[in-house]
């Protein structure tokens, strides 16, 4: 999703809530709950299932359909909050991706789970250089 269509979604965002008067509500630690609210719901969908009936879930026409209207309430509050700290979030998730590409160097994290910490001890090298 292009930085233009995030701005796009959080204007409409933005303005479906200020129609309804509700900034008055959303501070951050409101918005902060209500987005992990969301994800735990989001969980709630996949939570006694195994890999591969997830991965059915998601192929499945009402399954995709549910997990997408968690996802957009995830989004739809992650956005709210950017938006209240002042946070430019496509800025920051390039920042992110950049900050993440430093941690875990393709030479380093190919095909490995391991953390960035355990990766760089094996390769011998601090993460400082």
């Amino acid at each position: 999703m292009g930085s233009d269509r995030i701005s796009e979604i959080s204007e409409a965002v933005l303005a479906f809530r200020d129609e309804r008067d509700w900034a008055q509500f959303h501070t951050l630690r409101k918005l902060i709950t209500s987005l992990n609210l969301e994800a735990a719901e989001l969980l709630e969908h996949t939570q006694w299932l195994d890999d591969d009936e997830i991965e059915r879930l998601a192929r499945d026409p009402a399954g995709r359909q549910a997990l997408g209207e968690e996802c957009a309430d995830v989004l739809l509050y992650l956005l709210l909050i950017a938006e209240r700290a002042g946070i430019d979030l496509a800025a920051a998730t390039w920042d992110k991706l950049a900050s993440n590409a430093q941690r875990y160097p393709v030479a380093l994290a190919h095909g490995s789970r391991e953390k960035y910490t355990r990766l760089r001890k094996r390769a011998g090298t601090t993460g400082a250089d």
